[in-house]
């Protein structure tokens, strides 16, 4: 009984020593997949950035937990990826590292496999000398670990030196050595190559039928043994080559026509192909890899034979299976462990993309926010002055200036609302408006606006509108006008001196709806067909190109996809280059009701009877305010300016004012908090906001603060007075 419960401690102890062995290693299992990970991914060239940075992880990883044991396998992988990517002198500097590293103990296969990389590195820098010191250290080391095949792998290496020395005798002597010395069939490719590099030498001697006995050989062997498509590719070009020499044609053509065979099929089953001097060494490294595997596995081997035969000799089952089982479910607790770990971290990297992502994405949007600002504020000024310059009778040969001026402040602030469009567009936030409109009083205002347009391209513009269509109907006319106004745009960009039609017909009709054809013909350039599949898209490669010719930001069609899409319909696109294109889609309008038209606004009948209006403008932009208040005096209102929230807040309080206009955003308390803090004292007074609008905010945000109504920067004068007039008429009664 006493032997019985020593045994049982006995195997106690060897599971509690084999567990904290587990517990170290659990470490270097995660670096280890890293560098499983990057020697994957440095088989496709595609892919070599990958491995580098899977390589850098492994590196931070042992440094970071104390493992400096790993390094030196991170630098030898490190180094074979530049050394593939054809960057020797790199693959040089960690070679030499991960060789310093390995030094500090006893000499093992990766150290012979380091000094042979290096000896790679140096050969293919023509430094032959040094090239031969590292390929006979590395023999040395692989000699004393007994790894014969490795060896002959290295000899190779010095055979092809030699040759390229010209010493071909000495070179003859290595390979044939080479041939004689391999007899495991796994290691037949560096016994083909031998042949072959001799049937090379030959052929450089001129021996001719010598050198086609030995391609020959080469071949066999490939052929029974081998079956390396690489090496049975260079074969048969050899084999060709030194027929066609030896004047033996019919033979030559008959290699050829094998050779190419091969290469057609290589170059099919490839994306990309490697050269053959970067096979071979690949195809060197995998079998010097295969070597260390099968000298790991038989170590393993015999660690196994071992245990079986100390089981055996203790033959005590019980004890066995209570080892086994405490074994078993120490590993799965430590697997699972483990599995969490690397779980943890992978939840991690996902949490901080994520939060990459967001900030992004809020970066984004206050950009858009300030981009919307900003570029507003001072088109309000570059439109609001070439509206009171207009207006003030300027001379003759001031009126064109003016009207460019007018005319570059509104094609700049079309092109800003393009890039805002498609982002506001992208960002899911759209809502779709139901108004009661014209619609054709609509399409004659954007035919007309683009009257200039139309003669500076010499076009023959055709409006063509159904007579059944009624006049009044029931959608969203910003967004209609966001259609149309691109489509002819790009319809009249495209067809200098030709025709444009636009044509609305009805297509079908009910109690309540009306569904609309639209169509937008020209007969100008056309597009090509490959890339009408992508003209929609933004930014796309065929709009940038015809864009950079003929202006434009290329985000027209973009809009007017996207557009149609919230409004339930597509487009269709015809096109022939250089006969034009057609681009039609339909839309469902309910059916609205008449309105009797208001003429223009008249500052007599709109104005107040009220002997003198007062405004309080509250506006920290001194351009602004000079437009603003000049905007005023023209219809003869008396206004007060005040640059921020605060003392428009005090002011209100001791002075009566027939309406406030608040800019939104002031230094200090903005305008949303001034008119709710105003609010607080005085309900009455109208307070309509003034705003260059982004995509953040919106009218009944705005109105939920107390504001009455809102005016977007750089407001159309206009509607500046209509709304203006609205509220003091409303004041005075």
């Amino acid at each position: 009984m006493r032997n019985l419960l020593l045994v049982f401690l006995f195997f106690c102890s060897i599971s509690y020593s084999q567990s904290l062995l587990k517990l170290t290693t659990e470490i270097n299992d995660s670096i280890d997949y890293y560098l499983e990970v990057a020697s994957f991914n440095k088989e496709d060239k595609r892919y070599f950035n990958k491995a580098i940075i899977y390589i850098d992880k492994a590196i931070d990883y042992a440094k970071k937990h104390g493992e400096y044991s790993k390094l030196p396998d991170c630098y030898l992988v490190l180094g074979g990826v530049y050394y593939d990517l054809g960057k020797p002198d790199t693959a040089i500097e960690n070679f030499i590292r991960s060789i310093n590293l390995y030094k500090k103990n006893v000499p093992s296969a990766n150290l012979a496999l380091a000094y042979y990389s290096l000896g790679k590195c140096y050969l293919e820098k023509n430094k032959i000398d040094l090239a031969e010191i590292y390929f006979n250290k590395s023999s040395e080391i692989y000699g004393a670990l007994n790894f014969s095949d490795a060896i002959e792998l290295i000899n190779i290496q010095k055979g092809i030196i030699q040759k390229n020395k010209e010493k071909y005798d000495e070179a003859i002597s290595i390979f044939s050595s080479v041939i004689s010395s391999i007899s495991n069939e796994s290691f037949f490719d560096t016994k083909v190559e031998a042949y072959y590099q001799i049937g090379e030498i030959e052929n450089l001697k001129n021996n001719t039928n010598n050198a086609i006995d030995f391609f020959e050989n080469a071949l066999i062997m490939n052929y029974n043994h081998s079956k390396n498509i690489q090496l049975q590719k260079k074969i048969l070009r050899q084999l060709s080559n030194t027929y066609k020499k030896n004047n033996q044609l019919d033979k030559s053509q008959i290699y050829l026509e094998r050779y190419v065979s091969i290469a057609d099929s290589l170059d099919n089953f490839y994306n990309h192909s490697l050269s053959e001097n970067t096979f071979d060494r690949i195809q060197f490294d995998k079998q010097l890899k295969t070597i260390e595997q099968l000298d790991k596995e038989k170590k393993s081997q015999q660690k196994t034979l071992r245990f079986s035969k100390l089981i055996s000799i203790l033959s005590i089952a019980l004890i066995s299976i209570l080892s086994l089982l405490s074994l078993s479910l120490y590993k799965n607790n430590k697997i699972r462990i483990s599995t969490n770990k690397l779980l943890k971290e992978k939840n991690k990297e996902l949490t901080i993309e994520k939060e990459r992502a967001e900030r992004a994405s809020k970066a984004r949007a206050e950009f858009l926010a300030t981009v919307s600002h900003e570029l507003r504020t001072p088109l309000n000024a570059i439109n609001g002055i070439a509206y009171i310059l207009l207006n003030e009778k300027p001379k003759a040969t001031q009126l064109n200036y003016l009207k460019s001026l007018e005319f570059s402040g509104k094609y700049l602030l079309t092109f800003i609302n393009d890039i805002l469009e498609i982002n506001r567009l992208e960002s899911d936030k759209v809502l779709v408006e139901k108004i009661n409109f014209n619609l054709i009083d609509l399409v004659e205002n954007i035919k007309t606006s683009f009257n200039e347009f139309i003669i500076e391209n010499n076009i023959n513009f055709h409006l063509k509108i159904d007579k059944d269509i009624p006049p009044y109907t029931i959608g969203d006319p910003t967004k209609i006008s966001q259609i149309l106004i691109n489509l002819v745009n790009n319809a009249i960009k495209f067809s200098k001196n030709g025709d444009v039609w636009l044509t609305i017909q009805k297509i079908k009709e009910s109690k309540n709806q009306i569904v609309l054809s639209f169509e937008i013909k020209d007969n100008g350039i056309g597009i090509p067909k490959d890339k009408q599949k992508s003209i929609f898209d933004s930014f796309s490669q065929g709009s940038v190109e015809i864009n950079r010719t003929y202006g434009g930001t290329g985000l027209g069609l973009s809009i007017v996809k996207k557009i149609l899409e919230i409004l339930g319909s597509d487009i269709i696109l015809e096109s022939d280059v250089n006969k034009g294109t057609s681009l039609q889609f339909n839309l469902t309008f309910d059916k609205g009701e008449i309105i009797e038209k208001k003429e223009a606004l008249q500052e007599s009948e709109n104005l107040p009877t009220k002997k003198t209006i007062k405004i309080l403008l509250v506006e920290d932009n001194k351009i602004n305010q000079m437009i603003t208040k000049k905007m005023l005096e023209q219809k003869g209102i008396f206004s007060v300016i005040i640059d921020n929230g605060e003392e428009a807040i005090e002011h209100l309080k001791t002075n009566t004012y027939d309406l406030v206009l608040m800019d939104v955003h002031l230094p200090g308390i903005n305008g949303t908090e001034a008119t709710s803090e105003i609010r607080s004292f005085d309900t009455t007074t109208p307070i309509i906001a003034l705003t260059a609008i982004s995509l953040n905010e919106n009218r009944e945000m705005l109105l939920s603060y107390g504001m009455n109504e809102v005016i977007t920067k750089p407001f159309v004068p206009e509607e500046f007075y209509t709304i203006l007039f609205n509220f003091l008429s409303n004041t005075e009664e």
